[in-house]
């Protein structure tokens, strides 16, 4: 296994417990493996608040934006990677994603990365056997050691998503791919973004050419949450002036939970039938490192 040390930026294979250009060592914060250990207790409005991991978890498993995320990223990964061996997902927060990756497949070598440790304590919880890492996205040590990096909702948070995207791209075989998903339209921009510590929301253009320009080759664009978005718009329209709460829009009755998730549903089976939509709150991008 190649690696790329964070420190020094020299690349060596099975580093193993010290840098042997410059003496960097993984550091063990709460029991988990630390490449980044000065930024793995970062406060409030720092590419997140850590403190929203607990009202994460409490939403996830019922709310149906993360059911239907989940269930469209579960067939993406099939479709398009179905014979993948190793997976690992920048960002993992709380492990809702990682522990439905590795449900569904259970023959497949599974990574977890979070900036924050206050996130990987929630993922081992839900994780039986994903090695989950506390790193900085923009210094990934891996080296052509994925078939495919999934990274949801996180490049939004991150100033240098270009240097992400390079990282991700370094970090896999050729021919592995990778799953990203954004916020989509910056029209949509509101005090509900600032909550949530995101820096931007994309439009295609502009995910796109970051993707291209990382050496990716793009295999599938659509917008999701589309069917929806009338809705959005007007939640955001109420909330654009002042939102304290960045998971305020998830915070809905029992009766528009099932609703919504029936629209998304039926939403997802056009996605699947080969249809792409222009417009959405958020988009799903899958692309492929072809050389």
């Amino acid at each position: 296994m190649r690696i790329k040390c964070p420190a020094c930026s020299s690349e060596t294979e099975n580093m193993g417990e010290v840098c042997p250009a410059c003496g960097f060592s993984v550091a063990t914060i709460d029991g988990f493996e630390a490449w980044a250990p000065e930024l793995a207790k970062l406060c409030s409005g720092d590419f997140f608040d850590p403190e929203k991991f607990k009202e994460l978890v409490a939403l996830e498993d019922a709310n149906f934006w993360f059911q239907s995320r989940n269930e469209l990223l579960l067939w993406t990964l099939n479709r398009y990677f179905g014979k993948s061996v190793r997976y690992a997902e920048i960002g993992c927060g709380t492990g809702y994603v990682l522990q439905a990756v590795e449900q569904a497949l259970p023959d497949v070598a599974i990574v977890g990365t979070e900036l924050f440790v206050e996130g990987l304590k929630y993922a081992s919880q839900r994780c039986k056997r994903a090695k989950l890492v506390q790193l900085d996205a923009r210094k990934i040590p891996w080296r052509s050691q994925f078939d495919v990096v999934g990274i949801f909702d996180v490049l939004e948070h991150i100033e240098d998503d270009k240097g992400v995207l390079e990282q991700i791209y370094k970090s896999l075989v050729v021919g592995g791919g990778v799953l990203i998903t954004v916020p989509q339209h910056c029209w949509l921009w509101s005090a509900v973004d600032e909550a949530a510590c995101h820096v931007r929301r994309y439009s295609v253009s502009e995910l796109e050419n970051k993707v291209k320009a990382a050496g990716f080759e793009i295999l599938r664009s659509s917008s999701f949450v589309s069917l929806l978005l009338p809705m959005m718009v007007a939640a955001r329209v109420v909330s654009r002036k002042s939102a304290t709460d960045a998971a305020a829009e998830l915070h809905i009755n029992r009766l528009l939970n099932y609703l919504f998730r029936k629209i998304m549903s039926v939403e997802f089976s056009l996605i699947r039938y080969g249809v792409n939509f222009p417009l959405g709150g958020s988009r799903l991008l899958i692309a492929k490192k072809s050389k």
